[in-house]
């Protein structure tokens, strides 16, 4: 079977990954890291086999919080925690999560090593620090610090058919 590539080197098979085109920026307010959790939980129905989630916030943005309702939403087990020592998190669930975290990698030649290619072949892929990852075939959500506890969620790059 021939092999594409569409992540910026990242090789997509069997066409399990969909197309995203920019459907327009589609905003949320959250007031709190439960809401923040449940925004995600309710955006975790869009999610199938072989999709990229790159998140993109600045420290303290809650991008782990999205990634706990991402989690919890798509039915994935185990509890969610920051990657950033390990870098890759796996929770097992009827779609397996591959939680990223792009903070310590420096090089984009390091990303390589991390296997991408393999995890979105076995599941759906989220990432923290997505800015870091040349990935054209994504879906992006930009998570904007309001204030101590108000969150902008951004839907930037995402099929039409995903929404909160």
């Amino acid at each position: 079977m021939a092999t594409t590539t569409s992540h910026s080197g990242l090789a997509d098979g069997a066409g399990a990954r969909r197309r995203r085109g920019n459907a327009g920026s589609r905003g949320l307010i959250t007031r709190s890291p439960d809401e923040t959790e449940a925004a995600a939980a309710r955006l975790a129905r869009h999610v199938r086999l072989g999709d990229l989630v790159l998140l993109i916030g600045q420290m303290g943005a809650g991008k782990t919080t999205f990634v706990r309702g991402l989690a919890r939403g798509m039915g994935a087990s185990g509890d969610v925690m920051s990657p950033t020592f390990q870098l890759v998190r796996i929770y097992p669930g009827p779609i397996v999560l591959a939680h990223v975290d792009l903070y310590r990698v420096a090089d984009s030649r390091d990303l390589a090593d991390l296997g991408l290619d393999e995890l979105l072949d076995q599941g759906a892929v989220v990432v923290e620090w997505g800015d870091r990852l040349p990935a054209a075939d994504a879906v992006r959500v930009a998570l904007v610090v309001l204030d101590r506890d108000r969150r902008r969620l951004i839907i930037e790059e995402a099929p039409s058919s995903w929404s909160w």
